[in-house]
């Protein structure tokens, strides 16, 4: 079985398997066993797709409230994300620059300062180092050798999109609206700041034995979906979808004849406004389509006339991931007293959908032990957005030993225009 990593990158033996990934699609194999139970691999996959890039951390209907504060584990990283008293979102390492402490350990508002429990020193919700007791020694709360100014909390690059926030740990990364100008652009019919948050008819937790790649690649496709969704093909059918790639960013599928009843007596959602207001053409393709799209390397979206949902994934180790899936309407009219049972049916429409999706994606972590599995092989047409998914992992694994490049585009398919899908 091939080995993970090396001290220095990639080992020899796994950057073979990763180059026949990244050939076109009719000639690739699929990512090897290791990266999927390996948990050396599934540290070299947090240093190089997780910490160089944008990923998702949460959710900014968490901390709706100036002082609200949030702590997060990334992968292992102590983040805080808090709102701060001008209602800009803001992510900071969630540790004391004196001694590394962790200042806040549960979700909290802050009503004044952020305290660490260990020494007092104190910081602004700006993450400004306010006050810092006795560090020049009993009763004397400054020292020349502790310049204020220079010992604030440490700010992470991040950015608020469609009610998810998203961080850049290296601070390396393209500016946020540069990496999301192509789904931006592709959804810009939809107004984000019509979204409302269900609350808890519109969120739930899924706990699942896989690999995170597996649900990503999973949700990419809709090949599966008359044998594993048979509910949901009865009328959104194979034939009714389509892939959608921008090589480097995203992949997924879409459909055509999007069209839930929820209600005997035609009731259903609002539409987003802004989209009622697009061109007709445009108004009229989304009268019936839905996008799903895995946003690289651990958001799951999907959007619809009258609603969307977000979906965090949360890798807890190489074989277990943690789903938090949250549902957003697009005004507060969907959100009252009229609409309790359609926004129950929704929830339990979408849970039931990703429960169903469990057995597969453990199925195939647990098959990733066989050593007659050597990644497996694609379908030119039903694969294609999986295939960008494990290219865009090979790219960003081998860029450290400078053979993959995550913005090359050679062998893929162009991005899914709506023009051609109507």
């Amino acid at each position: 079985m091939t080995s993970a990593t090396t001290e220095f990158g990639v080992d020899r033996a796994l950057e073979a398997d990763l180059e026949r990934t990244r050939r076109p699609i009719g000639e690739a194999t699929g990512l090897p066993n290791c990266c999927y139970t390996d948990a050396a691999h599934f540290e070299l996959e947090r240093a190089r797709l997780f910490d160089r890039g944008w990923a998702c951390i949460g959710f900014a209907k968490d901390i709706p409230e100036a002082g609200d504060a949030l702590p997060i584990d990334h992968l292992g990283a102590p983040l805080l994300a808090l709102r701060g008293k001008d209602g800009d979102v803001r992510v900071f390492h969630n540790v004391c620059s004196h001694r590394g402490m962790v200042l806040v350990e549960e979700p909290t508002r802050i009503r004044s300062v952020i305290r660490c429990p260990y020494h007092s020193w104190c910081y602004a919700l700006d993450g400004a180092l306010k006050a810092t007791p006795h560090v020049g020694g009993p009763g004397q709360n400054a020292d020349p050798a502790i310049d204020r100014s220079a010992l604030g909390l440490r700010a992470v690059k991040s950015a608020v999109w469609f009610d998810l926030i998203f961080v850049d740990l290296s601070g390396q990364a393209p500016a946020f609206d540069t990496f999301i100008r192509p789904l931006a652009e592709r959804w810009s019919m939809f107004d984000q700041d019509e979204l409302r948050h269900a609350g808890a008819d519109g969120s739930f937790q899924l706990e699942v034995h896989c690999n995170w790649k597996l649900a990503i690649e999973n949700y990419c496709e809709s090949y599966h979906l008359p044998w594993v969704h048979p509910g949901l093909n009865s009328y959104s059918r194979l034939e009714d979808h389509d892939n959608i790639i921008e090589p480097g960013l995203y992949s997924g599928q879409g459909t055509r004849v999007y069209n839930p009843k929820l209600s005997n007596d035609g009731r259903r959602f609002p539409d987003f406004q802004s989209l009622t207001q697009s061109p007709t053409a445009i108004a009229d393709i989304w009268q019936t389509r839905a996008e799903y799209v895995a946003l690289y390397p651990n958001t799951l979206l999907g959007i619809h006339r009258d609603h969307v949902f977000a979906i965090r994934l949360e890798p807890l180790t190489h074989e277990r991931t943690r789903e938090h899936v949250e549902i957003y309407f697009t005004s507060g009219q969907a959100l009252g007293d009229d609409f309790i049972d359609l926004r129950a049916k929704l929830k339990a429409m979408w849970h039931e959908v990703f429960l169903e999706d469990i057995f597969v994606v453990e199925g195939m972590q647990r098959g990733r032990a066989s050593s007659a599995f050597a990644g497996g092989v694609f379908s030119p047409v039903m694969d294609e957005a999986t295939h960008a998914f494990h290219r865009w992992v090979a790219d960003r694994l081998l860029s450290k030993n400078g053979k993959g490049r995550s913005d090359q585009t050679d062998a893929l398919p162009a991005a899914t225009q709506l023009a051609e899908v109507v």
